[in-house]
């Protein structure tokens, strides 16, 4: 109760007296505390800050009792601390920290990927509660980190609590699941800074009636962004270790916006606005509508942001204003109105009115907006800035330099949206069978029941693909039929045709560039269309086809893709397109960047994704000619542990399907089908594959079809000439050869044989001379299903190799 009083008090002081002194220095925190979770030794981070093994803290010693938790090291952790090493909780799990009262920063750091031998945090869901607030429920990092932007493998979540003596954090494990943290950080703050309004003392109501943010009240920070500025590390900021990224992701269109940088400018700080509000590299920098030589042109667009959020909540919008312009000293010079999620929130807005100085001073202003969910659970909030007609100025333009977005959460409230039960949905559908299966045995004959399985079957796959369409809504952007023709112009410019459709060309309202791929309505039951979105939506890789949004519409069924200006890789290789040839270092670049890519589907995801159509035409190229992994409908996600994918029908394209897929004489199919495929890819770049048309089809014996013999006589001889001519260097020579050896270990007809994608990513980034070439195998002997290990594979360290060795698949 004391202490309660003591922090009430401080509250009360902040908000009615100013600091002197306070403009001239950053902010110093009472705690900072770093804990490397999981670490049994102090580290320091790329911005040189120390962060501190679990046992400095001796007020937290107690609490790993009955074995709740254990720590682990991450596969790839890299040199970025802390997210080498986590504490994964089995059960309920709370730590304590003693600090001294006030609102305090807490900072907690996720990196969803594999840890030890048998975790894999990409599955893992949890909550978190801090002194009474729940500030993450059934919470996904990994979810969270694949629909983040800007792209990132960590994410750091940030929450603004108060504290009385105490800091109780709590990590709730969900049913069937483990929780884990990599990181925790606890920063003092000045008192009332984010509860008691902007520089004014003031948050104006938008769409909400809070007067100000009281101690039974928990914010989340969402987005805090250096409009038209580069990065702001912990570090350079002022005192609270706050990071501010640019804001290129969220503009609606970055043609309406124009970056102004003046990094000589001194910033005046105030009383009203010390200097710990926001570092100088935030009010240096800004942007404004541009057009400046004819800024009526300003008065015919908006110059807007876009923030995804949960509906249902209340959000505080702190917007950072500092006029640096020359000539802007009056304050009719210039005048914007201020829209935030479609309604005014402020009609005149002149910052030199509010600074009441004619020099570089800042100012920030708080306003507070309700999100409904009329526009679904995710929805835009808006933020639009506009010179108004009715207040015309000399300069007909708007300016922002920084924006914050913190959600309110009130006490045993939620703070992350709410991911349904499987286990709930699963024992619904069994429920669902027994009845139905019940009521036919008894009222059928065997004719009967026969059609009515098949109905049920039919029906269980609509439900499920409804489910997965439902979930995908929320993780995705989901386009109407009506929305898909107007971003392709009704269909009119064709990029590409297959058996599953047409690829248009289109632009999204932002002007960006997209490809639509429309399934033909006749395309079964959509078991297609679900197997890709259901695997685009899980992955977010530098290599990987970024899936933008879908549409399911019935039998319209349509996925929007990010738009790749090189086309497929075909083009470049195909024997007729000599223009098009590539050289041997571009071709090297692409082979690694589609390993990585496949290395990221079978290691990197919550569930491991097997391509199964790997070929030239699946892979695009972008500007630079990156390579990236596309056309997931035929891909399968299968549980990492499992052995053997089982499959009722034939996946792939003859030339590049694995012999495993026609015959299980060779062994179970597996994600090692991929390696296959990869193999005969990249045998294909290289040209090694159309020096000999082998005429084939399934049923045929011919050992060719799956491993071209003669290109051992071609090595053994030194003639490579047949894949980029005489002209060829010996350092790309020897690249060439590297290249062959790999794929040659890649399509070894017994899965066992071939090396997992992690190993041949070393293999290609590694030296020619750790390869040797590999024996000439077999192809009527199947090895078995045994672990993937072989006496004549060349040997790589790897954090995936103890995985490998207990798992087939």
């Amino acid at each position: 109760m004391i202490f309660y009083v003591l922090f009430v008090f401080s509250v009360f002081v902040s908000d009615t007296c100013r600091i002197e002194g306070a403009t001239a220095a950053a902010y110093e925190p009472t705690d900072v505390l770093l804990l490397n979770c999981g670490a049994t030794s102090n580290t320091n981070d790329t911005d040189n800050r120390t962060w501190w093994d679990e046992e400095y803290y001796e007020d937290i010693l107690s609490w790993n009792t009955g074995n709740q938790s254990f720590a682990a090291k991450a596969y790839f952790a890299g040199s970025h601390v802390p997210f080498m090493e986590a504490r994964i909780f089995r059960s309920n799990f709370t730590y304590k920290f003693t600090v001294s009262p006030g609102w305090k920063f807490l900072r907690l750091y996720f990196y969803p990927t594999l840890y030890g031998s048998d975790f894999n945090a990409n599955g893992s869901y949890f909550s978190v509660r801090v002194n009474g607030f729940t500030i993450l429920k059934n919470f996904s990092a990994y979810l969270t980190v694949t629909t983040s932007k800007p792209e990132s493998k960590y994410l750091i979540k940030e929450f603004i609590v108060p504290v009385f003596e105490t800091l109780s954090l709590s990590f709730i494990p969900s049913s069937n699941s483990l929780a884990f943290v990599n990181g925790v950080e606890i920063v003092s703050m000045p008192d009332g800074f984010y509860t008691k309004g902007g520089f004014d003392g003031q948050i104006t109501n938008v769409s909400s009636n809070i007067k100000n943010v009281d101690e039974a009240t928990a914010l989340e920070t969402l987005y805090r962004l250096n409009v038209g500025g580069h990065m702001v590390s912990a570090v350079k900021d002022t005192g609270m270790f706050r990071r501010w990224l640019p804001d290129d992701d969220f503009l609606l269109s970055e043609n309406s916006a124009t970056k102004q940088i003046l990094p000589d400018v001194k910033i005046d700080y105030t009383d009203t606005t010390p200097a710990y509000v926001a570092p100088e590299d935030v009010y240096n920098t800004y942007r404004t509508m541009g057009n400046s030589q004819n800024l009526r042109l300003n008065l015919r667009f908006n110059l807007t942001w876009l923030f995804k959020v949960d509906a249902g909540f209340t959000y505080l919008v702190r917007l950072h204003f500092c006029d640096t312009l020359q000539g802007v000293n009056e304050p009719d010079r210039r005048i914007f109105t201020i829209f935030i999620g479609n309604q005014i929130a402020k009609l005149e807005m002149s910052i030199v009115s509010h600074s009441r100085t004619a020099s570089h001073a800042p100012i920030y202003l708080d306003f507070s907006v309700y999100v409904g969910s009329e526009n679904g659970l995710r929805p835009d909030l808006r933020l639009d800035l506009h010179p108004p007609k009715k207040f015309p100025s000399i300069f007909n333009d708007a300016i922002l330099n920084g924006l914050e977005i913190l959600k309110l959460n009130n006490l045993d409230t939620i703070a992350e949206l709410n991911v349904a039960n499987t286990s709930r949905r699963k024992r619904i559908v069994t429920i669902t069978l027994i009845a139905a299966g019940s009521v036919a045995l008894a009222v059928s004959a065997i004719v009967f029941l026969i059609f009515l399985v098949r109905q049920i079957k039919r029906k269980n796959m609509n439900n499920r693909q409804n489910k997965s369409v439902a979930m995908f809504k929320v993780l995705l952007k989901h386009y109407t039929h009506a929305e898909v023709k107007k971003i392709t112009k009704s269909f009119s410019h064709t990029i590409g045709k297959g058996g599953f459709g047409t690829v248009y060309g289109g632009n999204l309202c932002n002007g960006r560039k997209v490809a639509v791929k429309v399934l033909k309505d006749s395309m079964g039951n959509g078991e297609d269309f679900i197997n890709e979105v259901a695997s685009m939506s899980q992955t977010s890789h530098v290599n990987i086809v970024s899936l933008l949004g879908f549409c399911y519409e019935g039998s319209k069924r349509a996925i929007v893709y990010e738009f790749l200006e090189n086309g497929s890789l075909d083009r470049f290789i195909s024997r007729e397109n000599k223009p098009l040839t590539l050289d041997v270092t571009t071709l090297y670049g692409i082979a690694l960047g589609v390993a990585r890519g496949l290395e990221y589907l079978h290691y990197g995801c919550k569930t491991r994704i097997v391509h199964f159509d790997i070929k030239p035409q699946n892979i695009l190229l972008d500007g630079n000619l990156c390579p990236k992994v596309s056309d997931f409908g035929l891909a399968k996600l299968c549980e990492t542990r499992e052995s053997i994918v089982s499959l009722i029908d034939t996946r792939g394209t003859i030339g590049y399907i694995a012999p495993e897929v026609f015959s299980r004489m060779y062994g179970g199919v597996s994600h090692k089908s991929d390696v296959y495929s990869y193999g005969m890819l990249v045998l294909e770049m290289l040209g090694a594959r159309s020096k000999k048309i082998v005429d084939t089809t399934i049923d045929s014996n011919a050992t060719s079809a799956y491993f071209p013999d003669w290109i051992y006589e071609d090595l053994e001889n030194g003639q490579q000439t047949w894949i980029l001519g005489d002209e060829i260097t010996t350092e790309e020579n020897e690249i060439v050869r590297k290249m062959i050896l790999v794929s040659l270990w890649c399509i070894q007809p017994c899965p066992m044989d071939r090396p997992p994608m992690n190993r041949v990513v070393e293999m290609i980034e590694g030296s020619l001379d750790a390869l040797e070439i590999p024996p000439k195998p077999s192809m009527h002997i199947s090895r078995g299903l045994v672990p993937d290990q072989s006496s004549s594979l060349p040997s790589f360290s790897h954090g995936y190799e103890a995985e490998e060795n207990n798992s087939n698949l």
